[in-house]
């Protein structure tokens, strides 16, 4: 996936404008935000009605752990995982988008009865083996920002040559580089695609965007190991940032079906800030699309919904949901093993 960055040209005013005291550094919270952050519209937030609400909780003889919450509390306001004000005692973050689903995941589970701990093999950041009796190749990846290199791939592919399909597991994995997506994604794919699109702000106002820009994945080489026989990929709420795109990117290719729950978003390219007292704001500032030019900020539903049903009997219902349609998809066409 290559992503076109032109230059910007926000035009906003810098925090050293703004006194380091209580109302200094919530004005340039605010203005920042105002300014910079790309879903007010499509959220339907009214910024300036924020800013009336929290004004008054400031306070000019507050404490800095006091300014910190009302901060946060007003950031929460946003609901958006990708935004965080980070001081040296506390981080303010946003966990809404996953806390209010059910899990769909138990560690225990996969770990002691689908990768059978520790038999399971690691290669860079990916546990993985061949499944029990179903000679599938099973994946579990946690991390986009676990390492995974071409060689790594090469010798996973390799080794599921022989099965009938892939499950790729990214359930809890809460997203990392963008780069870990294009490297695998690209394994099970003949063909360059547009894959999505992005936007940036051209302007401090909610709706001054620039065009869409193309966002473009490159098939692996051909002296890298492809495959092209049935893949699924296994979802949950906690699937968000890096994982949605990776979720958007294959969701679009012919021979992967994605089962599980709605992922959990996060369809927006973050940016830092700071205030005039050192803080650092982290925000969404360019919105990202699917193919068809669709948000992918509020999640990605599923080909076919799953969920993991009662586990304490030592099995996962999307797993198993994934082994059948790994076989559908097998026994509809003729491949070679």
């Amino acid at each position: 996936m290559i992503i076109a960055l032109p230059g910007l040209t926000i035009s906003c005013r810098d925090s050293q404008e703004f006194t380091d005291n209580p109302r200094g550094n919530f004005e340039a919270l605010w203005t920042i935000i105002d300014q910079r952050y790309c879903f007010f519209d499509d959220k339907k937030i009214d910024w300036n009605e924020i800013y009336a609400l929290y004004l008054p909780k400031i306070k000019d003889n507050m404490t800095d752990e006091e300014l910190f919450d009302v901060l946060a509390d007003m950031l929460a306001e946003l609901q958006d995982g990708h935004v965080n004000l980070t001081s040296s005692f506390n981080m303010a973050r946003y966990w809404a988008w996953f806390e209010d689903w059910p899990s769909n995941y138990n560690e225990e589970t996969v770990e002691k009865y689908y990768l059978r701990r520790p038999d399971y093999k690691i290669a860079g950041g990916m546990k993985y083996r061949i499944l029990d009796q179903s000679n599938i190749g099973y994946i579990y990846y946690g991390n986009f920002s676990s390492g995974i290199g071409e060689s790594n791939l090469d010798y996973i592919l390799a080794e599921f040559s022989v099965c009938k399909g892939i499950i790729i597991d990214v359930r809890n994995n809460g997203g990392g580089m963008l780069t870990n997506v294009n490297r695998i994604a690209a394994r099970f794919t003949d063909r360059d695609l547009i894959t999505g699109y992005i936007r940036h702000k051209t302007g401090p106002g909610h709706d001054q965007f620039s065009d869409f820009y193309p966002m473009k994945l490159e098939t692996a080489p051909p002296n890298r190991i492809h495959f092209r026989k049935p893949v699924v990929v296994l979802t949950n709420r906690r699937c968000y940032s890096a994982t949605n795109d990776f979720v958007s990117v294959m969701k679009m290719l012919p021979e992967v079906k994605i089962v599980g729950d709605r992922t959990g978003g996060g369809g927006g390219l973050p940016v830092s800030s700071e205030l005039p007292n050192g803080w650092s704001v982290r925000f969404s500032a360019s919105p990202v699309y699917n193919a068809e030019k669709e948000h992918i900020e509020f999640g990605i539903d599923p080909d076919i919904p799953a969920s993991i049903g009662d586990d304490s009997q030592r099995v996962d219902g999307i797993i198993e949901r994934g082994i059948e349609v790994v076989d559908s998809l097998y026994n509809c066409k003729n491949y070679n093993l």
